[in-house]
């Protein structure tokens, strides 16, 4: 299994004031799929990426990724297993504005002690549409592309697994279209993993599956959906929380 969470429970706040992000979770994200994580706001999508992906760790529970429990991991072991298995793709694109998008593309492989192959980053670069666009910053770039760099930037240390955060959530249709048909390209021609946060029907129809969370709780599945059946069942989710 690519990653998985068992028992997750996460507590925010002090005693008196604690909040129940998450309620005794069990997932399984099998290789080479695509999962879309939705739900009411406040529903718990975030800490249950955030925890998946070993950015917080949770109150009880097991996580795993790749086959290693990240519960018995020191900091230290688990920043390096997140550079090397785990991929991140964010709303805002996280991209550093000072440097061209074959230097964003190639932090990961640096921050890890790495000396990237200059053929290495324009590989990475051309598998998103992007190769005559090396030598451009931030700046020069429209918001899709700066999108489809940061997944270059996540796919460069061939990761188990990508976590977006509702990586659609700043784009127009037709640039969320593209970053949506490069996702669902990953996973079936290359086997990669994504899990991705979203508020958008209309983007979680590209997965394979979207699971409804609710206070906490895995409280629906739904494999190969449309989006008018996300919306309606989120819509009767949001009326029923």
């Amino acid at each position: 299994m690519t990653a998985a969470l068992r028992d997750v429970r996460m507590i925010y706040g002090p005693e008196t004031r604690q909040v129940l992000a998450l309620d005794d979770v069990t997932v399984e994200f099998p290789p080479g799929t695509f999962t879309a994580v939705m739900g009411p706001s406040g529903s718990g999508k975030s800490t249950l990426l955030h925890c998946a992906a070993g950015l917080e760790r949770p109150t009880a529970g097991s996580v795993t990724i790749a086959g290693t429990d990240l519960g018995g991991l020191t900091e230290t072991a688990l920043t390096h297993l997140r550079r090397e298995r785990v991929g991140f793709v964010f709303q805002a694109f996280n991209l550093v504005s000072s440097l061209t998008a074959a230097q964003n593309v190639a932090l990961p492989l640096r921050l890890a002690g790495r000396r990237p192959a200059r053929q290495e980053i324009s590989a990475a670069l051309a598998a998103v549409g992007l190769a005559d666009r090396a030598r451009h910053r931030p700046s020069e770039l429209s918001g899709g592309q700066q999108q489809r760099v940061a997944i270059a930037r996540a796919l460069i240390t061939r990761p188990a697994v990508v976590f977006a955060d509702e990586p659609t959530g700043a784009l127009d249709n037709r640039s969320s279209k593209q970053v949506l048909d490069l996702l669902r390209a990953l996973v079936d021609d290359h086997g990669q993993t994504v899990v991705m946060v979203t508020h958008d029907p209309v983007a979680a129809a590209f997965a394979d599956r979207v699971l409804m969370l609710a206070d906490g709780r895995l409280v629906d599945e739904l494999e190969d959906a449309d989006a008018a059946s996300i919306a309606a069942r989120m819509t009767a989710l949001e009326l029923a929380w």
